[in-house]
Order: structure tokens, then C-alpha cells, then sequence
């Protein structure tokens, strides 16, 4: 039962990601002129892929993954909400240090000594790469806002 809440908390912050960036890409294609979308959406594919694992691992667990981000949803959207008002600057700032967030939690369970091996191998192989390389992507762009 532990790896289940461990999934599901993991799971939760894909989805709220995939709902951050999916707010964050129809803000940033209001402004045609913005070219950061194109650089956003392989990261939000990243994290359909990632709720996709997660899921598959609860289910081969024997239960029912979770289909929302609960509160950290409600958390990022009302954060997002904020930084739009702010500018892209502030979006990107939002969602890379949501990505690192998410860098911290995967850090997290991988200290977990009861973690399957399977689900620490897909952790350490896909989820955790990838949020590292969404982090740089980010970096990449706030440095060419600056």
C-alpha cells in the first residue's frame, strides 16, 4: 500500500503538470509572437507520458490511479493565474520551478528502500531524465528572455 500512495502522489504532480502547461500553452499562443510553445510542448507531451507509466503501475499493483491533481491542481492553476498576469517571464518561472518540484519528489521515492525495482528502474531511466531535461529546457528559455 506505501508504493501505491508513493504512485499516486507522483501521479497527482503529472497530472497537475499536464494541466499547468496545458494553461500555460494556450496562454503563450494567444501571443502569436511567442515562440515558446514549441519548446513547451514536447515537455507536456513528456508528462502525458509520465501520467500514462504512472498509471499503468498502479493499475499492475491491483488499483484504480487517481484522475485528478487534487489540491496541487488547484495550486498550480491559481499560480499560473498569477504569473499570466505577470508576463512569459513569469510563466516560465512557474512551471521550472514546478518541474523542479517534481525533480525533488522522484528524488524522494527513489530514497524509498521498499520501491519494486521496476518502478525505481522507470523512475531513474524515464520519469526523473526527463523532468531534468524539461528543467534545462526552461533554463534555456528564461535565459533568452533575460
Amino acid at each position: 500500500m506505501h508504493n501505491i500512495k508513493t504512485l499516486d502522489t507522483l501521479l497527482k504532480d503529472e497530472l497537475s503538470a499536464m494541466e499547468t502547461y496545458h494553461q500555460a500553452l494556450d496562454k503563450l499562443r494567444e501571443d502569436a509572437a511567442l515562440g515558446e510553445s514549441e519548446y513547451l510542448m514536447p515537455i507536456y507531451e513528456g508528462h502525458k507520458y509520465a501520467v500514462s507509466s504512472l498509471q499503468a503501475e498502479i493499475r499492475q499493483l491491483g488499483e484504480s490511479p487517481s484522475e485528478g491533481s487534487g489540491a496541487w491542481g488547484a495550486w498550480a492553476e491559481l499560480v499560473l493565474g498569477g504569473a499570466n498576469l505577470l508576463g512569459k517571464t513569469a510563466v516560465l518561472k512557474t512551471l521550472q520551478e514546478g518541474e523542479k518540484s517534481g525533480a525533488e519528489d522522484y528524488n524522494k521515492a527513489l530514497q524509498d528502500t521498499e520501491l519494486p525495482s521496476d518502478i525505481r528502474s522507470l523512475i531513474e531511466t524515464k520519469l526523473l531524465p526527463a523532468q531534468q531535461s524539461h528543467i534545462r529546457t526552461l533554463d534555456r528559455l528564461l535565459d533568452a528572455a533575460a
